[in-house]
């Protein structure tokens, strides 16, 4: 995730035959003024051939030829399944899988490690003291939730706050104009009141919503298609709709538009944005200085619309 004003941009889990790919769209990045990089240790377990760790170990080779650790804010996670590695926020895999992590990334610490997914097998105080022992070391300096539940949220800063532990200063939900209502309904009013930076992810629904896919036979133009597919329903192409008429407003893409409201929305810190080409990155950039009117916003809001 790499951030640009209000932006953030996930950097994708990529081969290591595409390195140079990665490095031109972090160097690209940062001359365009970001400074957040967004990762996990799990990506990307699900390409052939890999066993997890291959971003970070991209970022980590970067980083080390730039020289310029100091400029840039590292975010990564913990959790998932690494396979035979493990998986979950247990003591000993955290404490292990941190090790790995900061190995990879060529660093001696880590700005923001966030519990990739809940695990609920593990008790809320054995997390949390550990992510308190991590930041005593300085391997960490904060800590961030994804993929919680309301009330998993609420409990574990329950706990960190009855037991003097760090708590979760951010939190990744899914968030995007297609999938509204699990940040909307709970999630959203608790991050504005205990004042937790939200750094959505699913910006995009997997391109969707950047238009290149308006009807099945779309699908195969990209190895995402299949994930795209559950959108492809009258409320989506209601949305993607709408989308067109305010990028044609404001001479706009909709690539664009999707992330400019996102960025309205005051209780969003910034939106996670994927890219794979340095062509993208300068479409996806230009959002930042989009400021989508009142008008615009209820278009979207109302087609967007679970209750429509």
């Amino acid at each position: 995730m790499l951030a640009y004003g209000q932006l953030p941009i996930k950097l994708l889990s990529l081969p290591l035959y595409l390195m140079l790919t990665s490095f031109e769209i972090l160097d690209k990045f940062i001359a365009s003024g970001g400074n957040f990089i967004d990762t996990a240790d799990v990506y990307s377990t699900w390409m052939k051939g890999n066993i997890g760790g291959e971003s970070e170990m991209i970022l980590g080779k970067w980083l080390k030829q730039r020289k310029n650790r100091d400029q840039v804010v590292i975010a990564t996670k913990v959790g998932n399944d690494m396979g035979i590695k493990g998986k979950g926020l247990s003591r000993q895999h955290i404490q292990q899988a941190v090790e790995d992590s900061l190995q990879r990334l060529q660093t001696d610490y880590i700005d923001l490690y966030q519990s990739h997914i809940d695990d609920e097998t593990t008790p809320l105080e054995e997390t949390l003291e550990t992510y308190a022992e991590l930041i005593r070391q300085g391997k960490v300096r904060a800590i961030g939730a994804s993929n919680y539940s309301a009330e998993r949220l609420r409990k574990a800063l329950e706990i960190s706050r009855q037991h003097s532990y760090p708590r979760y200063e951010s939190l990744q939900p899914r968030y995007n104009l297609y999938d509204r209502d699990g940040y909307e309904q709970d999630l959203q009013q608790i991050s504005t009141e205990q004042g937790i930076g939200v750094i959505s992810y699913s910006s995009l629904c997997s391109g969707f919503l950047t238009g290149k896919y308006r009807s099945e036979k779309d699908l195969s133009i990209s190895l995402r298609g299949s994930s795209v597919k559950r959108y492809l329903n009258s409320r989506g192409l209601r949305i993607v709709e709408a989308i067109d008429r305010v990028a044609n407003t404001y001479n706009s893409t909709p690539t664009q538009v999707s992330l400019a409201w996102l960025i309205a929305n005051p209780t969003i810190t910034a939106p996670i944005v994927s890219a794979t080409k340095v062509e993208q990155l300068n479409d996806i950039i230009k959002a930042v200085n989009l400021h989508l009117n009142q008008d615009a916003i209820n278009l979207l809001n109302q087609a967007s619309s679970s209750n429509t």
